[in-house]
């Protein structure tokens, strides 16, 4: 497995050990995400959710309330916080499990922070107005991901000269105005962003080249579950699309992914734990 500079990830109460590799949970309290948009609205039927995926292996269960796919609607800071703030708040109390809050709005990070949230995944690293100090106050990890635009217009014809070079750029950037608020790199985990303003052959020239991305001595977060990407190459609608998404989980690891945001727990979950067998086997 690949090292990072910081073995440890402080999330709240929790503590996340980085010297292996972790599946995240997708929860999401919307009506128009990609995959599992409108299914867990209600409260009970989301901590269900949590529960299995927590019973399943998870151990970040990632809670999100503005979908960011491409050409979604904008939601306000106040529907947004409705959607989450409860759940946080059920889930810290039922589920031993560290509560991501999959936000870019600065009240969210705070109230969400103060209710027992762990980390904050952010799409738009920390770029909103007062996102970075929101989230220094909070004394909680981040997570940074990489996208140009937002989620209404960013896959309106992208372009890169060196996609992987331009990444590594923008989140080095991201890192740097973090420090600036005393966001430390002990606190940052990063995300190349797959299928945010970037077209099929960029998802891959990225993903074959995401070892390069360790250079930043920060983990990394792979969330590649049953998007587009998969679909163009297999031609299947999103949900046929779980083999594709255990084979790409597979590479992630071997690239150094510390962090899998998947939809599909169980399954994920026995991926890893193949891998670290074989990873195991290597050391002994």
């Amino acid at each position: 497995m690949h090292a990072t500079a910081h073995p440890v990830l402080h999330c709240g109460k929790h503590t996340l050990d980085l010297s292996h590799a972790h599946v995240m949970g997708i929860l999401n309290v919307t009506p128009d995400s990609f995959s599992d948009g409108g299914h867990y609205t209600s409260l009970d039927a989301a901590l269900q959710r949590a529960l299995a995926m927590q019973a399943a292996g998870a151990s970040i269960i990632d809670i999100g309330g503005e979908s960011t796919r491409p050409g979604a609607a904008v939601v306000s800071a106040q529907q947004e916080l409705d959607r989450v703030a409860p759940l946080v708040e059920l889930i810290g109390r039922e589920c031993d499990v560290i509560i991501s809050v999959d936000t870019s709005t600065p009240d969210v990070m705070r109230e969400t922070a103060r209710l027992g949230a762990g980390l904050v995944n952010d799409v738009r690293a920390l770029q909103r107005e007062g996102a970075l100090e929101a989230a220094a106050a909070t004394a909680l990890p981040v997570c940074l991901m990489h996208m140009r635009g937002e989620p209404q217009t960013m896959q309106d014809e992208p372009h890169y000269a060196d996609v992987a070079g331009e990444v590594i750029t923008f989140l080095q950037e991201r890192i740097a105005a973090c420090a600036e608020v005393g966001i430390t790199l002990e606190r940052i985990v990063l995300d190349p962003g797959f299928g945010f303003a970037k077209n099929i052959q960029h998802n891959y020239q990225l993903f074959q080249r995401l070892p390069e991305l360790l250079a930043l001595q920060c983990p990394l977060l792979v969330g590649v579950s049953r998007k587009s990407m998969i679909g163009a190459v297999l031609h299947k609608p999103v949900d046929q699309r779980l083999y594709g998404s255990l084979a790409l989980a597979v590479m992630a690891l071997e690239r150094g992914a510390k962090i899998l945001r998947v939809h599909d727990v169980a399954q994920t979950m026995d991926v890893l734990n193949i891998f670290n067998a074989v990873q195991s086997a290597i050391r002994e």
